[in-house]
């Protein structure tokens, strides 16, 4: 079967939107699996439907990479949005026509340097990991190309200014808090090292936007079940090395000054890209929501006898449990707007229930220690302080915590606590050393007991929650239902 290109498309009567030709006005540091189900999605979809005329240059900002696939396929490749809306099942189709190239950094640095000298260029993207923005002194300015990524954007950012172009907006897509920020501090920080003019970071500073984003998307990345390749490729009539996954749900939050929503194509696209001042609170939000309902419900659920994230929301209790400590607990403590929270809300619903993503309990509950404090406490203090009272789910989900890292401890193993649930099979809690030594060491504690010690432990909470009022006995009361009644009937018992 013949391998996707703009010819082979043509030859299948391929019907859907295709731009074959457009000036250079993105370059992407990143060609893998997320930034082309997400960032070179939303700008396909802003070509088809305002007209925006763009191409993206990929870079493969590693050694290894898709540099050969992505050109033998002239960019092109098909995208499946595979999930849950308003409980409808939806699998879409769409091929990818936004990416012109992809530049090896590594065989060909020169290239990158003259795709970012360009007059069309607009907007340079990146993912290189969480360790991709990272400051390391060894980059030297001549090396072709500097290891980090940073010292390659210092560099080509150079070339630019050289060249009397103007600046560009820079999108730092990359899971660390402020990465725009810390971005443009590693700039700087090579600047100095290779004493650079002052006039070029005056340029950098003044013509340049460099925009902390905060980015949403599930992206499963590549199919597994090859008679499911054979048959898609049936279907399609070609040959994909590039197939890609992604939920139907994204946002894309970026922190920048007003006037970028003129400059980026997404607004007046209609797209679920937004502009703000600030990042911050959308953080707060896709933490506290998202993340604070899987770590508050699914240690219980899994206790109850669940494995998979979307039969929880084919279980009236647990769904009704985590949708009224969303609702109730968690949403009223957070500030920004109540029907974007409860649309967000809702998302999530969707999002746990996709019929394509069978997310294991057991793998979201790693590290529950540090999740729960990061993702839930704050809402618990936040909603005790504003209520006066204790929040009922919350509360729960810290008894569920306690209730999973305790249960029947069998063993401790080198990288895990053996425990086991009460249908019979021994599952293994994985967290830092110094946690599952604390409940080995106390497995032989009464209830009272080890509830005290955990809520007092500062080195868990970095403070006694034994403090709050009512708390330790709710929790001791919590517990014991869960072990007396079982967890679902537990969750019912807050409803």
């Amino acid at each position: 079967m013949d391998t996707l290109n703009y010819k082979v498309l043509e030859k299948t009567g391929y019907e859907g939107y295709i731009k074959k030709s457009a000036p250079e006005k993105v370059l992407q540091f990143g060609e893998g699996n997320f930034l082309r189900a997400f960032v070179d999605y939303y700008l396909d979809c802003a070509n088809e439907k305002v007209n925006w005329n763009g191409k993206v240059a990929l870079v493969q900002p590693i050694s290894l990479g898709l540099t050969d696939l992505i050109n033998e396929q002239e960019g092109l490749y098909t995208l499946y949005l595979r999930g849950s809306e308003k409980g409808e099942k939806i699998d879409r189709k769409r091929v990818i026509s936004a990416v012109s190239r992809c530049i090896n950094a590594y065989t060909d640095f020169q290239k990158v340097i003259e795709a970012a000298c360009t007059d069309e260029l607009e907007i340079i993207v990146s993912n290189t990991t969480e360790a991709g923005i990272v400051y390391d002194p060894e980059c030297e300015f001549n090396q072709c190309p500097p290891s980090s990524f940073p010292a390659k954007l210092t560099r080509i950012l150079y070339e630019r200014y050289k060249k009397n172009k103007p600046g560009i907006i820079i999108l730092s897509c990359e899971l660390i808090d402020n990465n725009g920020k810390e971005l443009l501090k590693c700039v700087n920080q090579y600047i100095d090292q290779w004493n650079l003019e002052e006039k070029f970071k005056n340029w950098i500073q003044t013509e340049n936007i460099f925009c902390s984003t905060l980015v949403d998307r599930i992206v499963p990345g590549r199919i597994k079940e090859v008679k499911e390749i054979e048959m898609l490729e049936e279907i399609n009539g070609y040959h994909d090395e590039l197939i890609d996954v992604s939920e139907c749900f994204g946002v894309w939050i970026i922190e920048g000054p007003k006037e970028l929503e003129d400059r980026l194509p997404f607004k007046k696209s209609g797209l679920n890209v937004h502009v703000v001042e600030d990042v911050a609170p959308y953080k707060k939000r896709k933490v506290r929501i998202l993340n604070g309902a899987h770590t508050g419900f699914v240690l219980g659920a899994y206790l109850s006898g669940q494995d998979i994230v979307r039969d929880c929301m084919h279980n009236n209790v647990i769904k009704s449990f985590m949708n009224q400590m969303l609702y109730e607990e968690i949403i009223p403590t957070l500030s920004l707007d109540k029907n974007d929270l409860k649309e967000f809300a809702e998302a999530v619903e969707d999002r746990f229930n996709n019929p394509f993503v069978n997310h294991e309990l057991m793998s979201i509950s790693l590290n529950s220690t540090s999740k729960w404090k990061a993702r839930n406490m704050p809402s618990f203090l936040a909603y005790y302080k504003k209520e006066g009272k204790l929040p009922k789910c919350l509360t729960m989900s810290l008894a569920a915590y306690i209730a999973f890292y305790s249960n029947d401890i069998q063993r401790r193993e080198e990288d895990g606590l053996i425990c086991k649930r009460p249908k019979g099979n021994e599952y293994k809690v994985q967290d830092d050393a110094w946690v599952l030594d604390f409940y080995y060491d106390h497995r032989n504690d009464t209830k009272d007991q080890l509830v005290y010690e955990v809520l007092s432990n500062k080195h868990m909470w970095d403070t006694d929650l034994t403090e709050i009022s009512g708390l330790e006995k709710q929790v001791v009361e919590d517990l014991t239902r869960i072990h007396t009644i079982g967890a679902e009937l537990a969750y019912a018992s807050c409803l």
